[in-house]
């Protein structure tokens, strides 16, 4: 079999990227590992940047997005129960967050890539990357136990920082950087309404917690748990006690408590890999980088990654251009530095370090009752969380 581009990942990244080909007339395969039920049961992030939804927009993959999606003006802080708003759209000229979970993106981008006719091979195993410094790379693997072949004009690797692609560039090529932090994320998912029709985000003395939701009658809890926390130690009933506390009283009052539909630790890391193309490899989404959760800025980087990818694409296969091609791993990876450093700063602001003494608790409030007070850092804080442009 032959295509343009083989796409490796069948995550949100590939199949967007599989969208924004198919629209400008460029054909391509995903290649996923998993069966698309497991796919589409992975519980990830839920606030989408102005620049995804202008994407989804772009591949007409958008109508149950704005029918079930939740627009944010803004969101808030809140600090040992008192809360601050910091107002989005009115800091930004406009700009807003879309709440809609990528367990959804997926589905849309299945059932896109389904009507459309665009070719999604799941459980493929056994993937390899071959030739990929030549002008014919190849992709080899196995699908029901039959060795398979793909020739290809490009690989784009989006498939996870477990993936195949990012081990493909050798290591004397590849430079990673990477912070793990000292604790992880127990979330908890419930069919109830939210606590507020916003996004809080909590430091309290006892550590971080988030209310979150993904619609108007689920929501999305976390607390800043152990690394080594054990989930039988957490019944439901003690993690609402603790989010209620972590919250304040004003979130705890209107917070309504339900059984877990889901309930997993996360660790947290930030990871980069530089560089984020090798001969005819692109890495793009968590294959090239990680950022933690904090800012949900984890599968709105995957999407501006294949925005610069496809646009550097289309000028190869429109014009025969190869500028974007060279230029893709530096634009990329100026956007994702960014973004690193505001959830590295944002996670600093809102966690309790092990080494979190008086002084560094006094540091995180001085520097949030600054940012309540100031509004050019509330200009700061709000610019990055809308999404830097692309």
């Amino acid at each position: 079999m032959r295509t343009q581009v083989a796409i490796i990942g069948g995550g949100p990244a590939g199949l967007l990227l599989q969208q924004l080909l198919h629209v400008a007339g460029i054909e391509s395969v995903v290649l996923e590992q998993r069966s698309r039920d497991y796919v589409e049961a992975r519980i990830r992030a839920g606030v989408l940047e102005m620049g995804a939804v202008r994407l989804l927009e772009q591949v007409g993959v958008d109508a149950r997005m704005r029918r079930e999606g939740l627009i944010h003006d803004g969101f808030s802080f809140a600090v040992d129960g008192e809360i601050h708003r910091i107002d989005l759209k009115g800091l930004t000229g406009g700009s807003t967050v879309m709440v809609y979970g990528q367990t959804e993106v997926t589905k849309d981008l299945n059932d896109a890539a389904a009507a459309r006719g665009t070719p999604v091979i799941f459980e493929a195993q056994d993937v390899a990357l071959h030739d990929l410094t030549t002008d014919a790379p190849f992709v080899t693997y196995a699908r029901d136990g039959v060795a398979q072949r793909l020739d290809c004009d490009f690989v784009a690797g989006c498939d996870g920082y477990h993936g195949v692609s990012r081990p493909s560039i050798p290591a004397e090529v590849l430079r990673s950087f990477e912070r793990v932090y000292p604790f992880g994320w127990l979330g908890i998912l419930a069919d109830v309404p939210p606590c507020d029709h916003e996004l809080i985000y909590s430091n309290h003395e006892r550590g971080f917690a988030l209310a979150s939701m993904r619609s108007a009658v689920r929501s999305r809890y976390y607390i800043q748990t152990p690394l080594d926390a054990d989930l039988a130690d957490w019944p439901d009933d003690k993690i609402w006690d603790e989010l209620a506390l972590r919250l304040g009283p004003k979130a705890a009052a209107s917070m309504t408590r339900g059984p877990s539909i889901e309930k997993s630790i996360a660790p947290l890391r930030s990871f980069v890999a530089e560089p984020m193309r090798w001969g005819r490899l692109f890495l793009a989404g968590d294959a090239a980088h990680i950022v933690p959760p904090t800012g949900a800025k984890g599968l709105n980087l995957a999407a501006s990654d294949v925005h610069y990818l496809s646009e550097a694409l289309i000028a190869f296969y429109a014009k025969g251009s190869g500028d974007g091609i060279e230029a893709y791993s530096a634009k990329a990876l100026a956007r994702v530095w960014k973004a690193e450093r505001f959830s590295w700063w944002f996670t600093g602001l809102t966690h309790r370090f092990p080494d979190t003494d008086a002084f560094g608790r006094r540091m995180q409030r001085a520097e949030i009752d600054y940012i309540v007070g100031s509004h050019a850092a509330q200009v700061t804080v709000a610019e990055n969380y809308v999404g830097l442009p692309y």
